[in-house]
């Protein structure tokens, strides 16, 4: 930088010479180019999704998702998948799976169909829903066929899935007799009044004699 005079008097003229030469030189600076940071964009590197072999047997819950995508594509009954904190299932459809459920867990609804199978075999006839009848008649049915064997086996079988044993051996002994000509159909349905309170469909089931 250029030093200004030490004195300076009132007489001293100005002019542009003396201007310029006290101004600093343009040499002294030096303009830098500007840095260029980094960035600071996060880089997440996601792992490749496993390839599932393609089954157009199940349907994705989002019709507007690609049913021949690797998320919606299983084998597997059910599926499981992350989508933004949150889970979808996939289920595929219940074809052939006549169960009724009784609005009931497996084990209950055994239970369930156990105690009726057993108050019709030991009244002749019960009042029920027309769903508990529809349940129950198959398993009626089995019994009885059970006892036609007269078999130990299918004596302790029956023991194993009806509460009463006097129940059980009284089917065994009078099976010939009440069902011997007849090869299926052992209960009769007959729909009654729906019941007070739910309106819930009621019904007799009964055995055919």
């Amino acid at each position: 930088m250029a030093a200004f005079p030490s004195t300076w008097s009132s007489t001293t003229t100005w002019s542009m010479s003396s201007l310029r030469s006290s101004l600093p030189s343009s040499s002294s600076y030096t303009v830098q180019p500007p840095r260029h940071l980094p960035s600071r964009r996060l880089r997440i590197s996601l792992p490749e999704p496993n390839p599932i072999p393609s089954f157009l047997g199940l349907a994705p819950l989002n019709p507007l998702l690609s049913l021949t995508s690797v998320e919606f594509t299983s084998f597997k009954p059910a599926k499981k998948i992350g989508n933004g904190g949150r889970l979808l299932q996939i289920y595929a459809m219940r074809h052939g799976r006549k169960v009724p459920k009784l609005n009931r867990p497996p084990d209950q609804r055994r239970a369930l169909l156990r105690g009726l199978t057993t108050q019709l075999l030991t009244h002749g006839r019960i009042c029920t829903t027309r769903a508990r009848a529809r349940g129950m008649r198959k398993w009626v049915d089995k019994m009885i066929t059970l006892a036609k064997d007269r078999s130990l086996h299918k004596r302790r079988q029956a023991l194993s899935f009806i509460y009463d044993k006097q129940t059980v051996h009284a089917l065994f002994a009078e099976v010939d007799e009440r069902f011997g000509d007849r090869n299926g159909g052992y209960t009769r349905i007959i729909r009654t009044l729906p019941r007070r309170g739910d309106n819930a469909p009621m019904a007799f089931i009964e055995l055919v004699c």
